[in-house]
């Protein structure tokens, strides 16, 4: 695996875009279950403030999650909208910006074509934003679909290990990140040194 530092090289000379999951990535994950409203979405600690960095070091930061509770009906588009604005506000209150947030609300059984690893949510960002080059583009996650979706569309790949047993998952099926941290903060802190 390359060393973190010919990543943030990389990302010095490039000003790549930056998606990043969310669950296990910006807030934490909550184990057999879904973050259904503004009092269960925790943010790992210190890193709305620090968003601002990130964006120092990236022309756009985009974030990219699947959200099959929707599909499920236990929880509604709107509540989803709830979280994600509270999410904004923190991050904007601590001068950060996140461009823009998409969601796959379906269930994982149908297999639709924006549920990561599926490349529907880069494709929708890409309309929306046409100068996004998937090549000079980091995803960031903490699951194996994560990595994957990064993989197909050409993109690095940075995996968090916040989410337990999954790097050996991913090893295990031959699924690999271009590089490995413990969590967001960390990236964070490389970039900010």
């Amino acid at each position: 695996m390359p060393n973190i530092d010919e990543l943030l090289s990389w990302i010095n000379d490039n000003r790549p875009t930056l998606f990043l999951d969310r669950d296990g990535v910006i807030n934490k994950r909550i184990p057999g279950a879904y973050v259904e409203k503004v009092e269960q979405f925790n943010f790992f600690p210190n890193l709305a403030e620090h968003f601002k960095i990130l964006n120092k070091f990236f022309s756009r930061v985009i974030v990219v999650t699947n959200q099959q509770g929707i599909g499920k009906e236990l929880m509604t588009h709107e509540d989803l909208a709830v979280v994600h604005d509270y999410m904004l506000f923190e991050i904007e209150m601590n001068d950060g910006v996140v461009d823009a947030v998409y969601y796959c609300p379906e269930l994982a059984d149908f297999n639709p074509p924006c549920r990561k690893p599926n490349p529907g949510m880069a494709l929708e960002a890409k309309t929306n934003f046409p100068d996004i080059d998937f090549k000079n583009s980091l995803m960031v996650g903490d699951s194996e679909s994560d990595i994957q979706f990064g993989n197909r569309l050409g993109m690095k790949t940075l995996l968090v290990k916040t989410k337990k047993g999954e790097a050996q998952k991913m090893e295990d099926n031959g699924t690999h990140a271009d590089f490995e941290l413990d969590t967001l903060m960390d990236f964070i802190r490389h970039l900010n040194v």
